[in-house]
């Protein structure tokens, strides 16, 4: 195994940090996620930054030198100065097609949600059932576009009772991000 960039295999708490994660959002599809028949794929670190990437890409890199090359995969999350792990908008991809949760949204409410906001009852499309409070959802639009992920913020059960102005779902990621938050992306 090569080290790309000063790129490390996470280590053991990180990987566990990592896993916890995104085992929120797709549960035990994690193994379909690690796992491929296309490739073999491993998440690195560099920069407190976790990067998911094919073995066959990284020994490729090889041919570029270290000063060249900027990063190398996809990123799906950073690690934070307190040492949680955050997902970013980047991991959208990699989470939707194995989602066990998940919210659509109204048209109406869409806008609201890609500018960084919660989203309220009132524009609740569906919600996939025995959604439990605190579960990691991803959300998308009602004709099946992934918009971002979030945490619910009320069970299924509670959501059919919920007054309209309640808050569903906390808001995590969306992709709006792409346009807000251009810089820090990678």
């Amino acid at each position: 195994v090569c080290v790309l960039i000063n790129m490390r295999p996470l280590t053991d708490d990180e990987t566990k940090l990592l896993f916890e994660k995104l085992s929120k959002y797709i549960g035990d599809n994690l193994k379909l996620l690690v796992d491929r028949p296309d490739d073999n794929y491993c998440f690195r670190l560099h920069k407190d930054r976790v990067y998911y990437v094919s073995e066959s890409m990284m020994k490729r890199s090889t041919n570029f030198s270290r000063k060249n090359l900027i990063s190398l995969g996809t990123c799906v999350g950073k690690f934070t100065k307190g040492g949680k792990f955050r997902l970013q908008i980047t991991a959208l991809d990699y989470l939707a097609p194995y989602a066990k949760h998940k919210i659509w949204l109204k048209p109406s409410a869409e806008q609201s949600f890609l500018y960084g906001n919660h989203v309220l009852k009132s524009g609740l499309g569906r919600i996939t059932e025995n959604t439990s409070q605190y579960q990691g959802v991803v959300v998308y639009s009602m004709s099946d576009t992934p918009l971002g992920f979030g945490v619910a913020a009320k069970s299924t059960q509670d959501c059919r009772h919920a007054d309209p102005t309640t808050i569903v779902a906390f808001h995590q990621a969306d992709t709006g991000e792409y346009l807000r938050c251009e810089d820090t992306l990678t």
